[in-house]
């Protein structure tokens, strides 16, 4: 069974990070939300090939991946214009539409579920969740049998709280692209884009059955508060307890803390909940619930509840922070 994973969207919610890196490829924990959702998949047995498709800055991508996953099963499709998930999933359509069944992953979630319980269902399924507002999510309404009777992208007057989540596993998939097919060549957008819910709404209308997964654990990272929590919840993990991290001179870590490969910080106090990149440079600085990036430089600041982009520099600052790659900051003047 192959796996498609969309990764082409320009994450404009998490702007001014997205001008310059991809979302898939912002860090949570000590690691890329890409390479979270690509270990999980890779785990799989009946998982036999990862298809990537991307558009916006998609050679970062592409050269993330080959250099991180160089042996892994994993080709890649550019999606032509950014047109909506449904239009992400068409464009790989010569790679799967031969196969009988097929797995569909976000490239923007992190996840904690049983997936072979999906990939195993005997009709196709849905990852859901109970979320307190699901107007900003495709939304599944269930009959009596628990199966899905409708799905509806967006709502603006929600009849059900189950969102969907992001996992799909498909048992007909000529029906899949079929019904895209349709949607495409009649129009027929929500919120001006081809929506993947419409398709599967119009293959239940046809006759598909799908089950559903509840899970647990879900996070859509596609705000920087929600990144923020995400990473607090993943370092908590006995994965990253057992990683203690390096000693520092006259600098304090309070865990749980992710500090990357070469760095160097001194006269700091350090956590909880905050990863720091590879290569970054940290001197006399107070930081907790914070992601910072690679390369950067911090000195004389305190930090909370902040996004830290790749090779950012900041000095003499006491705020909550949500800059960039490549910003220079310098409030000691």
């Amino acid at each position: 069974m192959k796996v498609i994973i969309p990764v082409a969207g320009a994450g404009t919610r998490l702007r001014p990070h997205t001008y310059t890196q991809p979302k898939p490829l912002i860090p949570v924990a000590g690691k890329t939300i890409l390479a979270t959702i690509i270990d999980q998949l890779l785990e799989v047995e009946k998982l036999e090939q990862i298809i990537l498709v991307i558009g916006y800055l998609g050679d970062k991508i592409r050269e993330y991946v080959e250099k991180t996953y160089p042996d892994a099963p994993i080709e890649f499709v550019y999606q032509e214009q950014r047109l909506g998930l449904g239009h992400a999933i068409w464009s790989a359509k010569a790679q799967v539409e031969q196969d009988k069944e097929l797995f569909i992953a976000l490239g923007d979630i992190i996840f904690d579920c049983d997936l072979n319980l999906m990939i195993n269902s005997p009709n196709s399924c849905l990852a859901i969740k109970k979320v307190e507002d699901p107007r900003n999510f495709g939304v599944a309404e269930l009959n009596e049998q628990g199966q899905v009777r409708r799905l509806v992208e967006k709502p603006k007057i929600p009849k059900s709280n189950l969102a969907l989540i992001g996992l799909y596993k498909i048992n007909e998939v000529s029906l899949l692209f079929e019904c895209l097919e349709y949607i495409i060549q009649q129009d027929l957008r929500t919120r001006n884009e081809y929506q993947l819910t419409d398709a599967l709404m119009l293959m239940i209308e046809k006759g598909a059955n799908f089950n559903t997964l509840q899970v647990d654990v879900w996070h859509d990272c596609g705000r920087k508060e929600i990144l923020l929590e995400t990473n607090a919840l993943l370092l908590k993990r006995a994965s990253y307890k057992n990683n203690p991290p390096q000693q520092f001179p006259h600098t304090i870590v309070i865990p749980p803390v992710f500090i990357g490969q070469n760095c160097q910080i001194q006269n700091s106090i350090i956590g909880p909940n905050v990863s720091i990149g590879d290569n970054s440079s940290l001197k006399n600085t107070i930081i907790r619930n914070s992601i910072i990036g690679n390369f950067a430089a911090i000195e004389d600041t305190v930090l909370n509840k902040s996004l830290i982009g790749n090779d950012a520099a900041i000095k003499g600052v006491c705020q909550s922070l949500n800059i960039g790659d490549n910003t220079q900051i310098d409030f000691s003047v």
